[in-house]
Protein backbone atom coordinates (compact mmCIF):
# COMPACT_ATOMS: atom_id res chain seq x y z
CA UNK A 1 0.00 0.00 0.00
CA UNK A 2 1.14 3.75 -1.17
CA UNK A 3 1.63 5.87 1.90
CA UNK A 4 -0.85 8.58 0.27
CA UNK A 5 -3.18 6.30 0.22
CA UNK A 6 -2.85 5.32 3.89
CA UNK A 7 -2.84 9.08 4.80
CA UNK A 8 -5.88 9.35 2.63
CA UNK A 9 -7.46 6.50 4.68
CA UNK A 10 -6.68 7.63 7.93
CA UNK A 11 -7.89 11.04 6.99
CA UNK A 12 -11.42 9.24 5.53
CA UNK A 13 -11.76 7.55 9.15
CA UNK A 14 -11.16 11.24 11.37
CA UNK A 15 -13.41 12.72 9.33
CA UNK A 16 -15.72 9.82 10.12
CA UNK A 17 -15.44 10.03 13.70
CA UNK A 18 -15.85 13.56 13.88
CA UNK A 19 -19.06 13.43 12.11
CA UNK A 20 -19.97 11.05 14.15
CA UNK A 21 -19.23 12.25 17.65
CA UNK A 22 -20.73 15.57 16.21
CA UNK A 23 -23.91 14.36 15.13
CA UNK A 24 -24.14 12.08 19.00
CA UNK A 25 -23.22 15.16 20.90
CA UNK A 26 -26.28 17.48 18.91
CA UNK A 27 -28.99 14.28 19.57
CA UNK A 28 -28.12 14.00 23.04
CA UNK A 29 -30.97 16.11 25.42
CA UNK A 30 -29.33 18.52 28.20
CA UNK A 31 -29.36 16.44 31.38
CA UNK A 32 -27.66 19.04 33.53
CA UNK A 33 -27.72 18.82 37.41
CA UNK A 34 -28.90 21.49 39.66
CA UNK A 35 -25.85 24.02 39.89
CA UNK A 36 -24.19 22.95 36.88
CA UNK A 37 -24.58 25.10 34.29
CA UNK A 38 -22.95 28.69 33.02
CA UNK A 39 -20.81 31.13 35.66
CA UNK A 40 -21.44 33.72 33.52
CA UNK A 41 -25.05 34.26 33.37
CA UNK A 42 -27.22 36.88 34.91
CA UNK A 43 -27.36 37.03 38.71
CA UNK A 44 -30.82 36.35 40.10
CA UNK A 45 -29.67 39.07 42.60
CA UNK A 46 -27.68 42.13 41.92
CA UNK A 47 -24.52 41.95 43.81
CA UNK A 48 -23.46 45.77 44.14
CA UNK A 49 -19.61 44.95 45.02
CA UNK A 50 -19.70 43.59 41.96
CA UNK A 51 -21.06 46.21 39.59
CA UNK A 52 -18.79 48.09 41.33
CA UNK A 53 -15.86 46.09 40.40
CA UNK A 54 -16.99 46.14 37.50
CA UNK A 55 -17.09 49.54 37.07
CA UNK A 56 -13.54 49.68 38.52
CA UNK A 57 -12.40 47.40 35.89
CA UNK A 58 -13.60 50.13 32.79
CA UNK A 59 -12.31 52.88 34.49
CA UNK A 60 -8.60 51.65 34.22
CA UNK A 61 -5.55 53.63 35.28
CA UNK A 62 -8.24 56.67 36.44
CA UNK A 63 -9.80 53.85 39.29
CA UNK A 64 -6.19 54.01 41.64
CA UNK A 65 -6.96 58.08 42.19
CA UNK A 66 -10.50 57.13 43.30
CA UNK A 67 -11.62 56.24 46.77
CA UNK A 68 -14.22 54.38 46.27
CA UNK A 69 -12.75 51.78 43.83
CA UNK A 70 -9.80 51.26 46.66
CA UNK A 71 -12.48 50.80 49.17
CA UNK A 72 -14.56 48.17 47.08
CA UNK A 73 -11.07 46.44 46.47
CA UNK A 74 -10.07 46.04 50.35
CA UNK A 75 -13.91 45.04 50.37
CA UNK A 76 -13.27 42.29 48.12
CA UNK A 77 -10.06 41.69 49.12
CA UNK A 78 -11.37 41.03 52.84
CA UNK A 79 -14.09 38.76 51.25
CA UNK A 80 -11.58 36.55 49.43
CA UNK A 81 -8.73 36.29 52.60
CA UNK A 82 -11.86 35.82 55.07
CA UNK A 83 -11.03 38.45 57.38
CA UNK A 84 -13.48 40.02 59.56
CA UNK A 85 -13.86 43.68 59.08
CA UNK A 86 -12.56 45.67 62.40
CA UNK A 87 -14.83 47.68 64.41
CA UNK A 88 -15.76 51.61 62.55
CA UNK A 89 -14.59 53.40 65.72
CA UNK A 90 -11.30 51.49 65.72
CA UNK A 91 -7.76 53.55 65.17
CA UNK A 92 -5.58 50.85 64.68
CA UNK A 93 -5.00 49.90 61.28
CA UNK A 94 -6.41 46.36 59.80
CA UNK A 95 -4.53 43.41 60.11
CA UNK A 96 -5.22 42.14 56.22
CA UNK A 97 -2.79 45.82 55.02
CA UNK A 98 -0.37 44.66 57.49
CA UNK A 99 2.92 43.10 56.10
CA UNK A 100 5.98 42.18 57.21
CA UNK A 101 8.29 44.06 55.08
CA UNK A 102 7.91 47.06 56.80
CA UNK A 103 9.41 49.05 53.42
CA UNK A 104 5.94 48.44 51.93
CA UNK A 105 4.37 50.94 54.92
CA UNK A 106 6.54 53.49 53.53
CA UNK A 107 4.33 56.98 52.12
CA UNK A 108 5.62 58.03 48.92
Amino acid sequence: MDGKNLVRILAVVFVAAAVTATALEMSRKDHRTVGEGSLTGTPSVPNPLRDGLHRCQILGEAALREEGCTRLWAEQRERFLGLEKPPRDSTIEPAASRSPDPALHEVR
